[in-house]
């Protein structure tokens, strides 16, 4: 039962990675700005998550961190996806992720995943 529930966790890490992407896009999208910065904001803010995901927070990261500031980066990340959401007008969304990622953060720690 255990291993199912880890299992089920770093499944709802992979989804709040892509929630972080979509919530980034989201926000580009909605901007009130030309339509041509409206969909720059809306690839690109997401394509620069993914890049320092990748380059600094990925399991197969290419710049090597320490956990604080791994975990500093990661608060940053989904901090900035959070606001963008409520920016965007979805308050509710913006608590949501934020609030299953501290969670999901916490059972990473405990479970050392």
């Amino acid at each position: 039962m255990m291993e199912a529930m880890k299992a089920a966790n770093l499944g709802l890490r992979f989804a709040l990675e892509l929630a972080m992407l979509a919530a980034l896009g989201y926000w580009g999208f909605k901007t009130d700005a030309a339509p041509a910065l409206c969909w720059t904001l809306g690839i690109g803010a997401p394509a620069a998550a993914a890049v320092v995901w990748g380059a600094f927070l990925s399991p197969k990261a290419s710049v090597v961190l320490n956990a604080g500031l791994k975990l500093a980066i990661e608060l940053a990340v989904f901090g900035v996806a959070a606001a963008a959401l409520h920016a965007s007008g979805r308050p509710a969304s913006a608590a949501a992720l934020l609030g299953v990622w501290a969670v999901n953060r916490i059972l990473i720690a405990v479970w050392d995943q």
